[in-house]
């Protein structure tokens, strides 16, 4: 078996495989799961509501960044 021979197989085998993922993807079977992950940024978490954790108020903004000019 050549190089030429080997390299014609790996693109069948990858090829075949990218087919199957595709048709994995658009399957009728997976439309709900990936319709829900979908609407999953627009969910509405009950349990977070009015909790903002991105940053405190008492924290100096130059600790944060590393910066030791005072």
């Amino acid at each position: 078996m050549d190089m030429g021979t080997f390299r014609g197989i790996t693109t069948l085998l990858i090829l075949i495989a990218f087919l199957g993922i595709v048709a994995w993807a658009y399957s009728k079977r997976r439309r709900k799961d990936f319709d829900e992950a979908a609407n999953l940024p627009f969910a509405d978490e009950q349990d977070d509501a009015g909790h903002d954790d991105r940053a405190s108020p008492d924290v100096d903004a130059r600790q944060d960044r590393g910066d030791r000019n005072t």
